[in-house]
């Protein structure tokens, strides 16, 4: 079993800067593909990035791309969302995902992920 906990969030003016923590306890994080998905108020969750086993290979949505960075640190068992240029649209519950794969594979769909943290909010005022 693999259990997740996300901290970090809070509230920021657009524009802002956030940085969250996903701490990986149970197995270790080296194996594990992780993501960061989120979910607004009335939408579906939505894919926001994610990064493969060893570090070497990340993904992200367009929405994302060019302000938010994932990075992971297998030595802590830590995986982390620096986000930066915040907007408005940005406001979600965050979530950290996680699943095994040796291979390095990433994953952008929700579905291939079976562990999740509890989310933590983010919420950027205009």
């Amino acid at each position: 079993q693999v259990q997740l906990v996300e901290s970090g969030g809070g509230l920021v003016q657009a524009g802002g800067s956030l940085r969250l923590s996903c701490s990986v306890s149970g197995r270790t994080s080296s194996s594990y593909t992780m993501g960061w998905f989120r979910q607004a108020p009335g939408k579906e969750r939505e894919f926001v990035t994610a990064i493969n086993r060893r570090g070497g290979r990340t993904s992200y949505a367009d929405s994302v791309k060019g302000r938010f960075t994932i990075s992971r640190d297998n030595a802590k068992n830590m995986v982390y969302l620096q986000m930066n240029s915040l907007k408005p649209e940005d406001t979600a519950v965050y979530y950290c995902a996680a699943d095994y794969s040796p291979t390095g594979t990433i994953w952008s769909d929700y579905g291939r992920y079976g562990y999740w943290g509890q989310g933590t909010q983010v919420t950027v005022s205009s």
